[in-house]
């Protein structure tokens, strides 16, 4: 490690060792996409909503803020139920101030829709991450509505916006695979008079479209000449809920990934979410021969979960189709990871997606393997990866540019690693999963300052 590498180190970097036997019984806090979600619907519904296992990390508390900042009323209980007083679709107030969302792109893209169909001015701003991630994708489509948005340099935060006085009902046909986008349109929708149809050609993680359902809101979602069709009409009324949000997939993949490269590994997960717009990974970890157990199936927040046994296990190289993507487009890190101690060659196909993430995660993760000793390469939107069932050299110094999943990642694979691996700061990690740290050492990992 050189000198500027020292110095870049914050107290809150951290070793990870070669670690085994990984063991117990642990719970994943809740889906992040879903909590994000929740917090917007249950702002814009008329009455209180309890939400039981709400993400508790700094990602959702922007959205938390920014639907205070818009009218909203969200306390926690004793028991850390978020309580929110909704207060109706239509009824959102100008914010005082701009509104900070820290490193949130969800949280920035879905309230961008949410506003533009109001008639109020929003200055929307971000860390400088999430200054650096594209939004024009989002509002060239809420344009539509009749909204107006001055980005930095026609595509960046600071956003301001100002929402459409009278808005006007859209059929948009999605461009690109983008969960995020369809849910900003869908948002704005909600406060349009008529009908709102968007038309994917290739389905995207689905979570409003089921949650408009469990609030009571009416949406029809077809199949039609292999598009997913999905509309709806406007200004009608969301009802108040009690729902438990599951644990989250992607969170949940970093410590089932461990279990299945550490040695004399056997860890369970419970109440995990499993949905076919979001098992990317598991799809692939099972074709690659992991040894992963289902059991206890459950309904959630109009979702399935089930508890997941893991224990170590032989993998086999895999061939990604890059259609498969828009269901794990979260997951390729740690993917990575498990694919680096494959008996073979992988290739993941059609990543282009990952280079306008939280960093260009394509490169990001090209970093940590090839750093560590791993033989990997980029050919134009493609990773190929060389794994080695032995396990990497390591002993790198990983810079993760604020992203909390090539920090994750590399924690991971510094428990398998013959040098331990050195993350520069484990911050970031708190914007998805806030106990991680300390759940992967409750689990046997071998993580120190």
């Amino acid at each position: 490690m050189n000198q500027d590498q020292k110095n870049n180190m914050s107290s809150l970097s951290l070793f990870s060792s070669k670690s085994s036997n990984l063991s117990g019984e642990i719970i994943i806090p809740g889906d992040k996409s879903i909590s994000h979600r929740c917090v917007i619907l249950s702002s814009l519904a008329i009455g209180e909503s309890k939400i039981t296992g709400l993400l508790n990390s700094s990602d959702v508390y922007c959205t938390i803020n920014c639907m205070k900042s818009l009218g909203s009323s969200i306390d926690f209980n004793s028991y850390n139920e978020c309580i929110i007083n909704g207060i109706g679709i239509g009824s959102l107030k100008e914010a005082e101030r701009p509104i900070d969302f820290g490193n949130s792109g969800t949280a920035a893209r879905l309230i961008l829709g949410l506003v533009s169909t109001y008639p109020i001015e929003t200055i929307f701003i971000g860390d400088e991450s999430l200054s650096q991630r594209p939004m024009k994708r989002v509002t060239e489509p809420l344009v539509d509505f009749g909204a107006n948005f001055n980005l930095r340099n026609s595509e960046f935060l600071p956003i301001k916006v100002k929402g459409a006085e009278l808005p006007i009902p859209i059929t948009h046909e999605m461009k690109v695979a983008s969960a995020q986008v369809k849910s900003a349109i869908m948002l704005a929708g909600l406060n349009t008079p008529g009908t709102t149809t968007i038309i994917e050609k290739e389905k995207t993680r689905d979570h409003t479209e089921t949650l408009f359902k469990y609030y009571g809101y009416e949406i029809n979602v077809e199949k039609k000449d292999g598009k997913n069709f999905i509309s709806f009409e406007g200004q009608k009324v969301l009802n108040p809920v009690n729902i438990k949000i599951p644990g989250d997939p992607s969170s949940a993949a970093y410590p089932l990934v461990a279990g299945l490269i550490c040695k004399n590994s056997n860890i369970k997960i419970k109440s995990v979410l499993s949905n076919s717009t979001r098992n990317g990974i598991y799809k692939c970890l099972d074709e690659m021969g992991a040894n992963i157990r289902y059991s206890n199936k459950k309904s959630e927040a109009g979702e399935i979960t089930y508890d997941l046994e893991v224990s170590s296990s032989i993998l086999n190289p895999i061939d990604v189709p890059a259609k498969r993507a828009p269901s794990m487009i979260d997951d390729y890190p740690v993917l990575a990871i498990a694919a680096s101690m494959a008996n073979g060659t992988s290739i993941f196909r059609g990543l282009s997606e990952l280079k306008v993430k939280e960093s260009d995660r394509l490169l990001g993760i090209y970093h940590i393997l090839s750093k560590n000793g791993i033989d990997a390469s980029i050919d134009d939107d493609n990773l190929i990866i060389k794994g080695n069932t032995e396990g990497p050299k390591g002993g790198a110094f990983i810079e993760t540019k604020l992203d909390h999943r090539i920090a994750m990642s590399s924690i991971i694979l510094g428990m398998v690693s013959d040098k331990p691996i050195r993350v520069d700061d484990t911050e970031t990690i708190k914007t998805s999963f806030p106990d991680f740290i300390e759940l992967m050492k409750k689990l046997g990992a071998k993580l120190s300052a």
